[in-house]
């Protein structure tokens, strides 16, 4: 191990252990696709599945147990994005979550509106917009990423909006290659035209401290199991907009906000977890007596600082093989490396390195728009990303695997 690895691991508190998936042995750079889950997690779901849970009520214990559980994760998930826990969403996912949305505003579109999409998104904040334009008959304008540099300037967005303009929808970081667009001033961009913005934050979520009152989002999306939380997706935005929204539900159902919105009995096990997982979060900075959204705003910083700069070694190791092309360039990005290596498949590649027991997968990752964008087809290329439990260790193994490999 490098003098450089053993700093950074000083620098950031041991929680591996926490972790009981990492004792199967894997080195794991498929966090973008899916986090470990920390047994205080795991033990919070579970402890829910094993208590009577029922609908919400104030009369049964079953039932004040359940509105429990409901309002925490609200609260929860508010303090993680700097939300209004009245303006919480939870659903299967996010990209259920979106096809709602989508399919609910465009039922004040009108023929002459337009959308604008980028090409930079997962397809979860593309597909349905496109599907709900096509329906309510508007013009989909696409704003394009550079990819010589992965960037998405405020102007490649800009230049798209009119007066005609309903909405703009864009990733606080691409899950593909880690660009984290200027949401701030796009944000102020789409509001002068009077448009909505429907940010997709699932993979910036697990590596941003994350204000989507400053940040100008109108809609903010999230998956809990891409920053080690259980599979479900939650939507926010202010309580005020929810309400000017009607969507198509069950006429017997909850009409209130948020409540409108979750169709169906909630996954109230899943709720509990989300629950644990922003306290697990909130508790990675150290030891403190403030509000969780303060322990929060230390926790993400610390953890960035740590997958930060195990990114940079990992940049450096690939740097030394003239045959890999890195595509993640932006000067704002995740801890996220997309590459290939010339004469070798990406499936190929990362099948190699699978028989090193490194998790590191090859694919487009549902963002075929923009592997099209970077000349690499459906194919895409290999993918690694870090976590709060990646190590020095991890990223060894993985250029030592590669050197050999390649």
């Amino acid at each position: 191990m490098t003098p450089q690895g053993d700093a950074i691991r000083d620098q950031f508190p041991s929680i591996r252990d926490e972790f009981p998936a990492l004792r199967e042995g894997a080195a794991h750079f498929d966090a973008p696709g899916g986090s470990l889950i920390p047994t205080v997690v795991a033990e919070a779901v579970r402890g829910t599945l094993e208590s009577a849970v029922c609908q919400r009520g104030s009369i049964t214990i079953a039932e004040r147990r359940t509105d429990d559980i409901v309002l925490a994760a609200r609260r929860a998930v508010a303090d993680l994005l700097g939300a209004a826990p009245g303006g919480v969403v939870f659903g299967r996912s996010m990209t259920q979550l979106t096809f709602d949305f989508s399919r609910t505003l465009a039922q004040s579109w009108r023929a002459g509106d337009e959308i604008v999409v980028s090409r930079l998104d997962h397809d979860a904040n593309i597909r349905p917009w496109l599907y709900a334009a096509k329906s309510a008959g508007v013009e989909v304008r696409w704003a394009e990423f550079d990819p010589a540099t992965s960037e998405i300037t405020v102007e490649d967005v800009e230049k798209h909006l009119s007066d005609h303009t309903r909405l703009v929808a864009i990733t606080a970081a691409s899950n593909l290659i880690g660009t984290r667009p200027p949401i701030k001033e796009i944000a102020e961009k789409a509001h002068e035209r009077g448009a909505l913005l429907y940010v997709d934050g699932v993979h910036n979520t697990a590596h941003a401290f994350v204000d989507v009152t400053y940040m100008g989002a109108d809609f903010y999306t999230c998956s809990p199991y891409k920053f080690c939380g259980p599979h479900c997706g939650v939507m926010v935005a202010s309580p005020a907009l929810l309400e000017t929204l009607t969507p198509d539900k069950l006429l017997p159902s909850v009409n209130s906000v948020p409540e409108r919105f979750e169709l169906g009995t909630l996954p109230y096990e899943l709720m509990a977890g989300t629950t644990a997982t922003v306290d697990f979060l909130a508790g990675l900075g150290g030891p403190s007596s403030s509000s969780r959204r303060a322990r929060l705003e230390g926790s993400m910083a610390a953890m960035g600082k740590h997958e930060d700069e195990l990114r940079g070694i990992i940049e450096g190791g690939l740097a030394e093989h003239p045959r890999i092309t890195v595509y993640s360039r932006a000067q704002l990005r995740t801890p996220t490396l997309l590459f290939t290596v010339d004469g070798m498949e990406p499936r190929e590649v990362s099948a190699r390195l699978g028989l090193y027991n490194i998790n590191a997968p090859a694919g487009n990752f549902y963002a075929l728009e923009a592997s099209r964008r970077l000349g690499l087809g459906e194919d895409g290329g290999i993918r690694l990303g870090l976590a709060p439990y990646s190590s020095t260790d991890d990223v060894d193994r993985l250029l030592e695997a590669l050197r050999i490999i390649i």
